[in-house]
């Protein structure tokens, strides 16, 4: 029953890989997903209710560590789109694949809605106060803010 009220799921850590042989669909639903080559853990699914209309968009880039995917989600009044992301950052992930995240980012802030979930592993980051004393969680803030997104879960889950 309470599957039935979501229209869309995100999943980040899947941990899914070639070793693994169970099913992972859901009835009703479509699935995207990115997992982790050549490393254990990671990867990202997101799962959107058959009824919506949706299609995968392709952000990628020449940076392909940054384990994200994004879904163009159709407004059926012809009001617009929102376009959802799922992103895990690993808690020793570098610079580099931070700032490859955040071009991903900015070209999807161009629809006129956007929703990112995910887990962003910066624990040096006060949601509270949008704060961070090192570098790289700073920068993170800072697209964030520019890309007009707000934090709405500010404590750990």
């Amino acid at each position: 029953m309470l599957l039935e009220s979501c229209d869309l799921i995100a999943i980040t850590e899947t941990w899914w890989d070639e070793s693994h042989d169970w099913s992972v669909a859901i009835d009703g639903y479509g699935l995207f997903r990115r997992e982790r080559w050549g490393k254990r853990g990671g990867g990202v699914a997101l799962y959107i209710k058959k009824s919506i209309q949706y299609e995968e968009l392709s952000l990628k880039n020449s940076h392909e560590q940054v384990e994200s995917l994004w879904v163009r989600i159709r407004n059926r009044g012809h009001k617009g789109n929102l376009v959802a992301g799922v992103y895990y950052r690993p808690p020793d992930q570098g610079e580099p694949t931070d700032e490859a995240f955040f071009l991903q980012l900015q070209k999807a802030s161009c629809s006129q809605s956007l929703t990112l979930l995910g887990d962003f592993n910066h624990p040096d980051i006060s949601w509270k106060s949008s704060t961070a004393s090192c570098r790289q969680p700073r920068r993170f803030l800072e697209c964030i803010e520019h890309n007009f997104l707000s934090q709405v879960i500010d404590t750990p889950t």
